[in-house]
C-alpha cells in the first residue's frame, strides 16, 4: 500500500556554493516556505545568503557584520541581530525600518506573524511590533527551572492569547537522556504554567457542530517511560460537545529507543499534526482524536528547523547536510490509506482537506443515516462532503422523498440547506430549491439577506422565480447571473435606461436595440434620444441602424430631438452617411434655417449633397451659405449680386477658392451691378488676392470701370508689400489726380519720400511735365532719393527757386552740397552766393566732397574761409587738414611747421602730394606717421633719393624687426650700403642697449653671421665700449663664432676657443651645451672646467670623447664620489662588470644597485657582487623595497657560489629577501638543498614538499602537503608516491583530494593510467566513511563508475543505497557502455529518464526486464511511441502479460490510443479481449467493432447485445447486416435491436416477423411511431391468426393505432373480444377531450368579450392604436365559432357529433357496432 505522505528534496544548500559548516541551528533559519537564511564566515568576513525557495537561482548574497539573522515569513524584511543590538531593514526599498539595544542579550529569536516578533532573553520574553516606531514589550518573565534549558522554539496562538516556550537540556540522573520542559503562558490570566515537554503547537480547529474555531494546544513528551502525545484545548468555540483531551501513546520504532521529538507544526487544512523527532522520524496524528495515522523516517540526519508550507498544508525541514526537505499529504493514496486503517478519520480528513477519491464512502454514509432517520447527521454530512460530492439534485430528490414520507415535520431539505449555509454556499439548483419555499411563505428578504452574503448561486431560473415577488433582487441575481437579456428588460420595464448600455458594453450583450428604443421613445424620448446618442458612440462603430431610429424620432415629429441625435451620430463625418448628413440640413433648412446654420458653420459635415443644400440654403435667404455649396459659375453670379448681405471676411477667404478667372468675373459683376454697394468689398478682394489676380489685372479692372478711388485704395493697400513698379507709379499717379481732387498731397509727398521701388526717371517726368506741381517738396524727394541732384538743382535755379534750394541744403539733405556746389558752379552761379550757402550749411556739409567737387573744378581756394572757419571749430577730418595742407605747401605758407604740429592729416595723402615736390619733406611726413603706417614709404623714398644714412638712424632707433627684415633681404638692392651706414655710423653712435639688441637680432634673424660678428666685435672686443661686459653681447658672440665654426677657414678654426679664453662673462653652461650639439667637444669640456662641473666635465669625455682611461685619470684626479659615480655608470654600460662594481664602491654609491646586481648575474660576477651587496647593507641604503631587493641579491649570491654556511646564516639573521622568490628560482636551478633550506625557513610548506618529493624523502613531503593543504601540492605528492608505489601515503593525499569536485576526476586518473585499479577503489571505500566535504556526489559518482569497470559484484548494491546522492547521467554513461544493463534501467528510472529505461528493458529482456517494474516505468514514459512498441514485445516475448499491461496502462488517462493498439493488434484481438473490455467505456469505434467481431467469433450473444445496446460509436448497419445473416437466432435479434436503433424500423420488423420474434415486432412498430407500420403488424397478426398478439400490439401501440382501422380488422376478422379494451379506451380519450374544449371556449369567450369591451373604451378615448402597437380588430367570419356548431350533450348516444367545424375536420361514420359481449355495455352508435 502506498504511503499516504509525499517526500520530494526541495533543495540542497550546499550545491548554491554555501558552506557546510554554516548549515546549524544556531546559522540556519526557515521561518516560512518562502526564504531560508544562511550566515556563513569564512576567517573574518561573515556573509548572509538569502535563498528564495521559489527560486533558489536568485539566492542574494550580502557582507554583514552582525551574529545572526532572521527574515520575515512573508515580506523581504531582514533582522539583524549583534550582541544586544536589534536592527531590521527593508531589503526592496534598501532602508532601515527599526532599530533597538536590548538591556541584555537574545537567546533566541522568532517572528510569530509578519508583524511581531518574539525575542527571549535569560529572564524574559518580548513581543516587537513593526508598526510605528514601537519598542520590544515584555509579554511575561521567564520561570527560574527554565534558565538551565536550551530554548529551542517559542510559538504563539493566531490571536496571541497563547503562548508556549520550549526548552531542552539533559537529564541530571546520569542516564544522558534528552528532556524538555515548556512554558505555557496564558496572556489574558497572565499566569504561567510548566510543562514536560519537547515539542509543541498551536491550532485553530472546528469542533462538530461548531461556528467558531477553538484553539488547540498540542505538545509531545519522551519521558522515561515513554513517548505521549497530548492535545487539549485552551480556547473553546461555541460547539455544543466540548472538545475531548486527548493523550496517546507514540509508537517509537525499536532501533529508535533513544529517538525524542524535536520539533511539531498542525496542518489546519488537514487536521493533522506533524511531529518529526531527532533520528528524522515523521508521525503524523489527526488532531482531533490523537491517532497515529502514519509513521516514517524521511531523513537520516537530523532536522534542526521546520515550518508548514501555507500552500499545499504540508511540512517544510532542513537537515544537518542541507536539505531542504518537503512533506505533505498525498491526496490520492491517503484515502486508499485511511479505508483499510482508519475509516472514521477518512472522513473527518476528506471533509476538512476536500479530498478526491472518499465519494462512494460519504454516498453509502449518507444512504446509512437516511435510512435510519438521522437527517441532522446526513444533512451534515452530505453539506460538509469533501470537494461537494454530495451536493446533486440525487440528493435534494432524496430529502424531498423523505419530506413526503413525513408531511407533519420539519422539512429536511431545510435543514439540509442550513447546514450548507452554515460555512459554505449554496450551487445553482440548491438556490432555486430553497427560494421556492421560502417565497411560498413570504419570507423573501430571507433571500436579500442571502443574496448579500453571497451564498447564493445566482441563475436565471433563480431571477425567475424571484422576480415574481422582488423586481429589484431579480434584477440582481439576473446580474450576478450574466443573464443579459433579462438584465435589459428589467431596466427597461424600471425606466433605468441610463444603465441598459453600460450594462450591455460591461457584459458584451449585444440586443436587439431599435425595438428598445421603439418602446422608449413612447414612454421617455430624451431618455431614448440619450441611449441612442450613447449606442451610436460605441468604440467600433455604432450599435444601432442610425436611418431607422432618425425615421422612428421623425414619425412621432421629435424634430429637435432627431437633429440632436442624428448630429451625435454623424460627428464621425463618414462618406457613407453622405444621405444622412443632406437628410439632417433638409430637415432643418425648411424648419429651423438657425439651426442648420449653426450646423454648417461647425463644419463637421462634409459629405452630404452639396448641390441640394445650397439651393436650400438660397431659399432659406442664407445667401453665404448658398455661396459655399454652389459650383457652377452662372450660380455664384447669382448669389454674389448679394455680397453686401454677407460677412466680408467670409466672402475674403471664399474668393481665395476659387479659380483666379471665376474670381475676376465675379469682381467684375459686383463693379457693374452695384458699385458704390461693392467697391469697397471689392478692394478687400483685390487687396488679398493681389498676388493670385496681379496688379495689373486688377489694375485694369478698375481703370476699366474708371474707378480711380478704388484704384487708389487698392494700390494704397498693397504699394508698401509690393516691388513692382508699376504699382508704385499707378500709385503716385492715383495719389496725384485724387490729391488735385482733395486738394491734399500729403500721401504724394509720402510715396514719393519712402518707397523706394517706383521708376524714378519716369516720375521725375511725370511731375515735372504731367503734374504741374505748385509745391516742388515731392520732386525734390524723388531727386534727392535717386542722386539727381545736379538736375534738380538745375531746375530750381532755372525756376528761381533759390529758397528751395537753400532749404533742401540746410534741411532736408546736406550731404548733398558738394553736389549742389557742383551743379550751382557749373550753371555759373557767382562765388559769393556760392560761398554764402556753403558757409550757411556750416560743419553739415560733408568736407571730403565738397573740396573733391571744388578740386575738381578748379576751385578749391575760394573754400579757404570754410576750411579755416572749420579748423578753429576743431575738426578733426582728415580731408579738411589735407586741404589746408595742400593749399599752405601750395602758397608756401609755412608747410614745415604745420606738417610738424598737426597730427590730423592723411600721411600718406600728403607724403605722395610732397614727395613730387620735395622728397626730404616726403620723408618728414612719412617717419612722423604714428604707429609706422608709412615704414615702407619712408624706405622708398629714401632709396629713391639715396638717403641711406637718415633710413640706417630711422631703423635703428624704430626697433621693428620686421621692418628690417624687409630692408635686409637679398632682393633689396640698397642692403649693402645701408648695413654700410648702420656698421659705421647708426650703431656705433647708438646708446639705447634696446636698439642695439634689436639690430643684432635683426642681422642674426637675417642670417648675416659674418657682418653680425664684425659687429659684435666692435661693440665686444673694444675694451672702451659701453657693452663690452654685457653678458648677452657675449653670449652672442660666441655662439655665432660656434654658428659658423664649420665655414670658417683653417686660420679661423679657433676663433671660438679664442673668445672661451678671452670673455669670461658668458653663460658657461649653456655655451658648453651648445658646444656639445654642434661637436665641439674639446671646447665644451675646457668650459666645463673653466667653470668648475667636474660632473659634466667628466660626460664630455666619457658620453661625447668616449675615453675611458682619460675619464679614469680625471676622476682619480678629482676623487669625488660623483665623478667615480658617473665613471661607474659608463663602465657599466661598456660590460666592464668587475671595474664598474670598483667605482661604485670607491663612490660608495649603492644607488644603481637593480643594474649592478642584473649585470653581475648575468655576467655571473657573484663574489664582486657580494662585496657590492655587503656595502649596499652597510650604508642601509634606500626604501624597505630597495633593501628587500639587495637582501634577496644576496640570497642569491651565497646560493649560486655553494656558501651554505653564510647561506644559514643569513636567512637566521635579520633580513627582508624574498626568499620564497629566491627558493624558486633555486629550484628551477635545480639547486634543491638550497631550496628546502630557504622554503623550510619561511615554512613555505607547499613548496618544501615539492622540493622534497624531489629529494626523494616522501613522508616528509606528505607532512609538508598537510601543513600546506592546497590541492596543487597533495595532487603532486600524490602522483610521486604513485609512481614510488608509496600507496599509504598516495591514499592520504588522495583522502585529501577526493573532497574537491573538481579535482576527483584527475585523481582517478593518476592510478588508472598506472593500472593501480585496486588500491583506487580501495582509497574511494575509505573515504566514504569520512567527512566528504561538498563532493560526497562526486565520490559516490566516481566510485560506482569504478564498480561498471572493475567490480560489477558491489555496483547494484552501491547504486541502490547512494542513488540519490551521485550524478546519475555519468554513471549511465558508463553503464551503457560496459552493457551493464540491470544497473543502467535502475538508474534510468531514478532519474526520471522512462522512456530509456523502457527501451532498454525491451532490447535487453533477459538481463534486464522484470513485468512489475516495466509496467511501473512505463506509467511514466513521455514517448507514446515507446507504449506500443511496448505491445509488440509483450506480444512477442510475454503474451499472457500482455492485457496487464495495456490495463494498467489505460488506467492513465490520454496515455494510450486505444485504436492504435487495435491497429495494431488486428490478427491477434482475442489476444487482448480483457483490455478492450476495461476500454469499451470510452466507446470508440476501433475498440467497439474489434469486440462486436470477438463476441460474433465466440458467438457470445449476451455481451454483443450489451456491447451494442450500451455503446452507439460503430458502423451500426453494417454490423447489422453482418448478424442478419447469422445461423443463430440470438445474434439475429441483436441484428433487429440494431435496426430499431437505427430506425430502419422496417427491416427490423421483417427480421422479426420472420424469426417470429413478435414481442420484438410490437416493440419495433411502437418506437418507430409510424402508424401504417402499426397497421402492417395489425394486418400481419390477423393474417397468422395470432389474436393475442393482436390484441397485445393494440396495448403496445394504443397512441398509434387508427381506430376505424382496428374495428374494420375486428369485425371483419371476427376478433371483436380482442379489441374491445382499446375500442372502450379510445371512447373514454375523445369524451375528455371533448369536456375540454366546452370549457376553453368558454374562458375563450369571456376574456374575448373582456378584451372588446376594453378596445371600446380606447377608441372612445381617440387613442390611435395603430401607434401603440395594439392588436387589429379583425371580425370572425361565420366558420371562427369553433363550439356553436357542436351537437348536444355527450351522452352514450351521440349522433350529435355528425359534423365538427371547428376543428377543421370532415365527419367519420362508424357502422352500428352491436352490442359488446362480455363486457356489460349495450350497443353504442358513434359517429367520428
Amino acid at each position: 500500500m502506498a504511503a499516504p505522505i509525499k517526500l520530494n528534496e526541495v533543495l540542497k544548500i550546499p550545491a548554491l556554493g554555501i558552506r557546510a559548516d554554516a548549515i546549524s541551528f544556531a546559522n540556519c533559519t526557515m521561518e516560512s516556505e518562502k526564504f531560508i537564511t544562511v550566515r556563513e564566515q569564512a576567517g573574518e568576513q561573515v556573509m548572509i545568503h538569502i535563498v528564495d525557495l521559489f527560486n533558489p537561482a536568485r539566492t542574494e548574497k550580502r557582507p554583514i557584520t552582525a551574529d545572526a539573522a532572521l527574515m520575515n515569513p512573508v515580506a523581504k524584511i531582514l533582522a539583524l541581530k549583534s550582541g544586544q543590538a536589534l536592527q531590521i531593514f527593508n531589503i526592496e526599498l534598501k532602508s532601515k525600518m527599526k532599530a533597538h539595544n536590548m538591556p541584555e542579550p537574545v537567546v533566541y529569536w522568532k517572528w510569530i506573524n509578519e508583524r511581531t516578533m518574539a525575542l527571549v532573553t535569560a529572564n524574559a520574553v518580548f513581543h516587537w511590533s513593526m508598526d510605528g516606531t514601537s519598542e520590544p514589550v515584555k509579554v511575561f518573565d521567564r520561570l527560574p527551572q527554565m534558565s538551565t534549558y536550551q530554548i529551542i522554539n517559542y510559538r504563539a496562538d493566531a490571536a496571541e492569547k497563547w503562548m508556549v516556550l520550549t526548552g531542552i537540556a539533559q537529564a541530571q540522573d546520569g542516564s544522558g537522556r534528552i528532556v524538555g520542559n515548556m512554558q505555557l503562558y496564558s496572556a489574558e490570566k497572565q499566569q504561567s504554567q510548566s510543562i514536560e515537554g519537547h515539542a509543541a503547537a498551536f491550532s485553530q480547529f472546528l469542533c462538530q457542530g461548531a461556528t467558531e474555531q477553538s484553539t488547540l494546544f498540542a505538545f509531545a513528551n519522551k519521558s522515561a517511560t515513554g513517548t505521549k502525545l497530548h492535545i487539549i484545548e485552551v480556547v473553546k468555540g461555541n460547539s455544543a460537545m466540548p472538545f475531548q483531551k486527548r493523550a496517546v501513546d507514540i509508537t517509537v520504532p525499536a532501533d529508535a529507543a533513544n529517538d525524542f521529538p524535536v520539533a511539531m507544526q498542525v496542518s489546519d487544512k488537514y487536521g493533522l499534526v506533524f511531529l518529526v523527532s531527532k533520528f528524522g522520524y515523521i508521525y503524523v496524528f489527526d488532531v482531533e482524536t490523537g491517532t497515529q495515522v502514519f509513521m516514517n523516517r524521511i531523513s537520516a540526519e537530523t532536522i534542526f528547523t521546520t515550518c508548514v508550507n501555507s500552500a499545499s498544508g504540508g511540512l517544510l525541514g532542513i537537515n544537518r547536510l542541507g536539505q531542504v526537505l518537503h512533506v505533505q499529504i498525498d491526496d490520492q493514496n491517503i484515502v486508499k490509506f485511511l479505508n483499510l486503517n482508519q475509516y472514521l478519520i477518512l472522513l473527518q480528513v476528506a471533509a476538512r482537506g476536500k479530498l478526491p477519491g472518499a465519494e462512494q464512502l460519504y454516498a453509502a454514509n449518507f444512504d446509512q443515516l437516511l435510512r435510519s432517520g438521522d437527517i441532522q447527521g446526513a444533512a451534515e454530512m452530505a453539506a460538509k462532503s469533501p470537494n461537494g460530492v454530495l451536493r446533486t439534485p440525487n440528493t435534494i430528490n432524496k430529502f424531498k422523498t423523505v419530506a413526503s414520507q413525513n408531511p407533519g415535520g420539519q422539512n429536511p431539505l431545510l435543514i439540509y440547506f442550513s447546514k450548507i449555509l452554515e460555512d459554505s454556499s449554496l450551487n445553482a439548483v440548491e438556490s432555486v430549491e430553497l427560494a421556492r419555499p421560502v417565497i411560498g411563505q413570504g419570507k423573501q428578504q430571507l433571500l436579500q439577506k442571502w443574496f448579500d452574503e453571497g451564498k447564493l448561486e445566482c441563475s436565471e431560473d433563480l431571477g425567475d422565480l424571484i422576480k415574481q415577488v422582488d423586481g429589484t433582487l431579480a434584477l440582481k441575481v439576473y446580474n450576478k447571473a450574466n443573464c443579459p437579456g433579462k438584465v435589459i428588460a428589467c431596466f427597461v420595464e424600471t425606466q433605468q435606461y441610463d444603465k441598459i448600455l453600460a450594462y450591455a458594453q460591461r457584459v458584451g450583450y449585444q440586443p436587439e436595440w431599435t425595438g428598445i428604443l421603439a418602446n422608449m421613445v413612447v414612454l421617455n424620448p430624451e431618455g431614448a434620444v440619450r441611449l441612442a446618442q450613447m449606442l451610436v458612440n460605441q468604440e467600433g462603430g455604432s450599435k444601432i441602424d442610425v436611418a431607422a431610429v432618425a425615421e422612428l424620432f421623425l414619425n412621432r415629429n421629435m424634430l429637435q430631438q432627431t437633429t440632436s441625435f442624428l448630429l451625435d451620430a454623424l460627428k464621425g463625418n463618414k462618406p457613407e452617411e453622405a444621405a444622412l448628413q443632406t437628410k439632417l440640413l433638409e430637415i432643418n433648412l425648411r424648419a429651423a434655417p438657425q439651426v442648420a446654420e449653426a450646423i454648417l458653420s461647425n463644419g463637421m459635415l462634409t459629405h452630404y449633397d452639396r448641390a441640394t443644400v445650397g439651393q436650400l440654403c438660397e431659399r432659406a435667404g442664407l445667401f453665404q451659405r448658398a455661396l459655399e455649396h454652389f459650383t457652377e459659375l452662372k450660380d455664384l453670379k447669382r448669389v454674389i449680386v448679394y455680397a453686401s448681405q454677407m460677412q466680408a471676411e467670409f466672402l475674403l477667404e471664399w474668393f481665395g477658392t476659387l479659380d483666379t478667372t471665376w474670381a475676376i468675373d465675379l469682381l467684375k459683376e459686383m463693379l457693374a451691378k452695384d458699385m458704390r454697394s461693392n467697391l469697397q468689398i471689392c478692394v478687400q478682394v483685390a487687396t488679398k488676392y493681389s498676388e493670385f489676380m496681379t496688379p495689373s489685372t486688377l489694375i485694369g479692372i478698375f481703370e476699366e470701370f474708371k474707378s480711380m478711388e478704388g484704384l487708389y485704395y487698392y494700390l494704397g493697400a498693397i504699394v508698401n508689400f509690393s516691388q513692382d513698379e508699376t504699382v508704385h507709379y499707378k500709385y503716385i499717379v492715383a495719389c496725384a489726380k485724387v490729391g488735385m481732387m482733395k486738394n491734399d498731397f500729403k500721401e504724394l509727398e509720402r510715396i514719393t519720400r519712402e518707397s523706394q521701388y517706383y521708376p524714378a526717371v519716369k516720375v521725375k517726368d511725370f511731375l515735372k511735365s504731367e503734374a504741374k506741381l505748385a509745391d516742388p517738396r515731392p520732386l525734390i524727394n524723388v531727386c534727392d532719393k535717386h542722386d539727381m541732384v545736379e538736375e534738380l538743382t538745375q531746375y530750381l535755379y532755372g525756376k528761381s527757386m533759390m529758397k528751395y534750394i537753400e532749404v533742401y541744403v540746410q534741411k532736408v539733405n546736406p550731404f548733398k552740397t558738394p553736389q549742389v556746389v557742383g551743379a550751382l558752379i557749373d550753371a555759373g552761379c557767382p562765388e559769393d552766393q556760392i560761398r554764402s550757402l556753403v558757409m550757411s550749411v556750416r560743419n553739415q556739409c560733408p568736407v571730403e566732397p565738397l573740396i573733391a567737387s571744388c578740386q575738381k573744378r578748379n576751385r578749391l581756394r575760394f573754400l579757404l574761409p570754410w576750411l579755416e572757419a572749420r579748423f578753429d571749430e576743431g575738426e578733426q577730418d582728415p580731408a579738411l587738414h589735407n586741404a589746408l595742407a595742400m593749399i599752405y605747401i601750395d602758397t608756401n605758407q609755412n608747410p614745415e611747421k604745420f606738417l610738424a604740429s598737426n597730427s590730423y592729416y592723411d600721411h600718406k595723402v600728403v607724403g605722395a602730394y610732397c614727395a613730387k615736390r620735395d622728397p626730404h619733406l616726403a620723408f618728414v611726413v612719412y617717419s612722423s606717421a604714428p604707429g609706422g603706417l608709412c615704414d615702407d614709404e619712408a624706405i622708398a623714398v629714401t632709396n629713391e633719393n639715396a638717403l641711406y644714412k637718415a633710413q640706417a638712424k630711422f631703423l635703428v632707433e624704430r626697433q621693428d624687426l620686421d621692418l628690417w627684415a624687409k630692408v635686409l633681404t637679398d632682393e633689396n638692392k640698397h642692403k649693402r650700403a645701408l648695413v654700410d651706414q648702420v656698421v659705421s655710423t647708426a650703431l656705433p653712435s647708438c646708446r639705447n642697449s634696446e636698439a642695439v639688441a634689436c639690430t643684432v637680432k635683426a642681422f642674426m634673424t637675417a642670417n648675416l653671421p659674418n657682418e653680425l660678428i664684425e659687429l659684435l666685435e666692435k661693440i665686444v672686443l673694444r675694451p672702451d665700449s659701453e657693452f663690452a661686459a654685457n653678458k648677452n653681447l657675449q653670449n652672442l658672440l660666441i655662439l655665432t663664432a660656434v654658428q659658423v665654426a664649420g665655414d670658417l677657414p683653417e686660420e679661423h678654426k679657433g676663433r671660438v676657443m679664442e673668445y672661451i679664453n678671452r670673455l669670461d662673462k658668458f653663460d658657461g653652461a649653456d655655451i658648453a651645451s651648445i658646444c656639445v650639439s654642434e661637436g665641439l667637444y674639446e671646447e665644451a669640456f675646457v668650459i666645463y672646467k673653466k667653470f668648475d662641473d667636474k660632473k659634466a666635465a667628466i660626460g664630455v669625455l666619457l658620453e661625447n670623447i668616449r675615453d675611458l682611461e682619460r675619464a679614469k685619470d680625471f676622476a682619480t684626479a678629482c676623487n669625488l664620489d660623483e665623478t667615480w659615480s658617473t665613471l661607474a655608470n659608463a663602465q657599466l654600460n661598456a660590460g666592464q662588470v668587475a671595474d664598474a662594481i670598483d667605482s661604485y664602491v670607491k663612490a660608495k654609491d649603492p644607488s644603481d644597485y637593480l643594474r649592478v646586481i642584473e649585470a653581475a648575474q648575468n655576467a655571473d660576477q657573484y663574489h664582486p657582487l657580494i662585496i657590492f651587496l655587503q656595502m649596499a647593507r652597510k650604508k642601509d641604503f634606500g626604501t624597505q623595497e630597495a633593501r628587500s631587493v639587495i637582501d634577496t641579491a644576496m640570497l642569491m649570491s651565497y646560493a649560486r657560489t655553494n656558501m651554505m654556511s653564510e647561506l644559514e646564516e643569513f636567512v637566521s639573521s635579520p633580513n627582508i629577501a624574498n626568499v620564497e622568490e629566491v627558493g624558486e628560482r633555486c629550484a628551477e636551478m635545480g639547486m634543491f638543498e638550497a631550496a628546502r633550506m630557504l622554503f623550510s625557513s619561511i615554512s613555505k610548506h607547499d613548496k618544501l614538499a615539492s622540493c622534497l618529493v624531489r629529494l626523494q624523502k616522501y613522508a616528509d613531503a606528505v607532512e609538508a602537503a598537510r601543513k600546506a593543504n592546497f590541492t596543487r601540492t597533495w595532487k603532486e605528492v600524490l602522483v610521486a608516491c604513485v609512481d614510488a608505489e608509496e600507496f599509504r601515503l598516495a591514499q592520504m593525499c588522495g583522502l585529501n583530494l577526493m573532497i574537491i569536485p573538481d579535482e576527483i576526476e584527475e585523481l582517478m586518473k593518476v592510478y588508472e593510467r598506472r593500472g593501480h585499479f585496486e588500491q583506487l577503489i580501495a582509497m574511494l571505500e575509505t573515504g566514504l566513511g569520512t567527512d566528504m566535504g561538498g563532493n560526497s556526489s562526486g565520490i559516490f559518482t566516481e566510485l560506482a563508475i569504478l564498480y561498471v569497470k572493475y567490480k560489477e559484484s558491489k555496483l547494484m548494491d552501491h547504486l541502490k543505497q547512494f542513488f540519490s546522492r551521485m550524478n546519475i547521467p555519468r554513471v549511465i554513461r558508463e553503464c551503457e557502455r560496459y552493457e551493464n544493463w540491470q544497473a543502467l534501467c535502475f538508474l534510468y528510472v531514478q532519474n526520471d529518464e522512462a522512456d530509456n529505461a523502457a527501451l532498454t528493458m525491451m532490447n535487453h529482456a533477459a538481463d534486464a526486464w522484470e513485468h512489475t517494474e516495466f509496467k511501473s516505468v512505463l506509467v511514466r514514459c513521455a514517448n507514446p511511441e515507446n507504449l506500443y512498441k511496448a505491445v509488440q514485445f509483450y506480444v512477442e516475448e510475454h503474451p499472457m502479460e500482455l492485457n496487464d499491461l495495456l490495463i494498467s496502462m489505460s488506467k492513465k488517462e490520454g496515455m494510450l490510443d486505444h485504436s492504435r493498439v487495435v491497429v495494431l493488434m488486428k490478427r491477434k484481438l482475442p489476444l487482448i479481449k480483457e483490455y478492450l473490455e476495461h476500454v469499451q467505456h470510452h466507446d470508440m469505434k476501433s475498440v467497439n467493432e474489434a469486440l462486436n467481431n470477438i463476441y460474433i467469433e465466440e458467438e457470445d450473444y449476451e455481451k454483443l447485445d450489451v456491447s451494442v445496446s450500451t455503446y452507439t460509436n460503430y458502423d451500426q448497419l453494417e454490423l447489422a447486416g453482418q448478424l442478419q445473416k447469422h445461423p443463430l437466432l440470438e445474434m439475429r435479434r441483436v441484428a433487429g435491436t440494431l435496426y430499431t436503433k437505427n430506425k430502419r424500423y422496417g427491416q427490423a420488423l421483417e427480421l422479426s416477423k420472420k424469426d417470429k420474434l413478435y414481442k420484438d415486432a410490437m416493440h419495433v412498430a411502437a418506437t418507430s411511431q409510424d402508424p401504417e407500420l402499426v397497421e402492417q403488424l395489425l394486418r400481419f397478426f390477423v393474417e397468422v391468426e395470432a389474436k393475442e398478439c393482436f390484441a397485445a400490439c393494440l396495448f403496445t401501440c394504443f397512441e398509434l393505432v387508427r381506430p376505424d382501422v382496428v374495428m374494420e380488422l375486428a369485425w371483419r376478422n371476427n376478433i371483436m373480444d380482442y379489441a374491445m379494451p382499446y375500442v372502450i379506451q379510445v371512447t373514454k380519450n375523445y369524451t375528455a377531450k371533448v369536456d375540454q374544449l366546452v370549457i376553453e371556449s368558454e374562458k375563450k369567450k369571456e376574456e374575448d368579450k373582456k378584451h372588446q369591451e376594453a378596445m371600446e373604451q380606447q377608441a372612445g378615448m381617440g387613442v390611435d392604436m395603430s401607434m401603440q402597437g395594439g392588436p387589429l380588430m379583425l371580425t370572425m367570419g361565420p366558420g371562427m365559432d369553433a363550439y356553436s356548431q357542436m351537437g348536444g350533450g355527450m351522452g352514450m348516444n351521440m349522433g350529435g357529433m355528425a359534423t365538427m367545424g371547428g376543428m377543421g375536420m370532415p365527419g367519420m361514420s362508424v357502422p352500428n357496432m352491436g352490442s359488446m359481449p362480455g363486457m356489460g355495455m349495450p350497443g353504442m352508435a358513434t359517429h367520428f
